[in-house]
């Protein structure tokens, strides 16, 4: 079974690098790589890199950053540059994951043992997101073992079925990507893009978590969307996936109060690396687009 890879990116070409390492490093190497970026300095010096001829790879460009979007081109292109008959799946990573060596393989062998399977995501050792975010050099201590797992809701010793994969590490089997595409009517950073992805993949078997593919998410700051804009999102994405059937409503209504009970508890004090005032303030904008009839995820970019 064929592994490929697509990596949507925006504003980090540093990051960008270091994960094309990482894939160099996987004891099954992927047939193909995408790159999709929003403009050159996005992926500043890649082709320049031995491991770009040796995996492959191709470099796309949006029209316009949209996490959704930039997936799609990846998928597009997937079936015209390397066409054929063998079963094959597709691997998505945030610029910031690092995955462990036998990442691939152990999606692979997951696939292989069992047809119904639709979807993976792997477990995640450790996770910047919430706080200041990790290191290159955290990751690989993490990676390494010489750094005991930190908090993650994407852990835990044994397989599950999931309502949702993981957005910065998910994998899906080629009768997935052949037929179901991103949301592009989630802008932007997309917020709860995984979730919806996950809803259409179900249509094709199961989606599962899987503790063997590890690997570690740095949280980078640069290149996240806004405090009222992420507030927003937290909003009107689940409403609309909950509309269109790709979230259950128990799950939308727990997203729901749980995102502006957080923001107003957070928003009280002060944190340098998540701006909860700005979410709160995109969450009130939100609920006065509910009062007025016209709330929908695109409306982030009149923010």
């Amino acid at each position: 079974m064929d592994a490929f890879v697509i990596i949507a990116t925006k504003g980090r070409p540093e990051e960008t690098r270091r994960l094309l390492f990482f894939l160099e490093k996987q004891s099954i190497k992927p047939k193909g790589v995408v790159f999709v970026g929003t403009e050159p300095d996005d992926l500043d010096g890649l082709e320049a890199m031995s491991a770009f001829a040796a995996l492959d790879c191709r470099v796309c460009y949006a029209e316009r950053p949209g996490l959704t979007l930039q997936r799609n081109i990846g998928l597009d292109l997937l079936p015209q540059e390397w066409a054929g008959d063998e079963p094959w799946f597709v691997s998505f990573f945030d610029d910031d994951f690092r995955p462990a060596d036998d990442w691939l393989e152990q999606v692979r062998d997951a696939f292989v043992a069992d047809d119904n399977i639709a979807g993976v995501t792997g477990q995640v050792l450790a996770d910047g997101i919430h706080g200041a975010g990790l290191s290159e050099d955290d990751a690989v201590a993490y990676l390494e073992g010489r750094k005991p797992p930190g908090r993650s809701w994407a852990q835990g010793d044994k397989p599950r079925s999931a309502f949702s994969v993981y957005g910065c590490n998910m994998a899906f089997r080629d009768r997935v990507a052949r037929a179901a595409r991103f949301d592009e009517q989630l802008p932007l950073y997309a917020w709860q893009e995984d979730r919806d992805y996950t809803g259409q993949a179900r249509a094709y078997g199961e989606v599962i978590y899987h503790p063997a593919p590890k690997g570690v998410h740095l949280g980078v700051k640069g290149g996240r969307t806004s405090g009222a804009r992420m507030g927003y999102s937290q909003i009107a994405n689940p409403i609309y996936l909950a509309a269109k059937g790709t979230m259950q409503p128990k799950h939308c209504r727990r997203f729901l109060w749980r995102a502006v009970a957080a923001n107003l508890v957070k928003s009280l004090g002060k944190n340098p690396y998540v701006d909860y005032r700005g979410r709160l303030s995109g969450n009130f904008a939100a609920l006065a687009s509910i009062i007025r009839g016209d709330l929908h995820p695109s409306r982030i970019l009149e923010l």
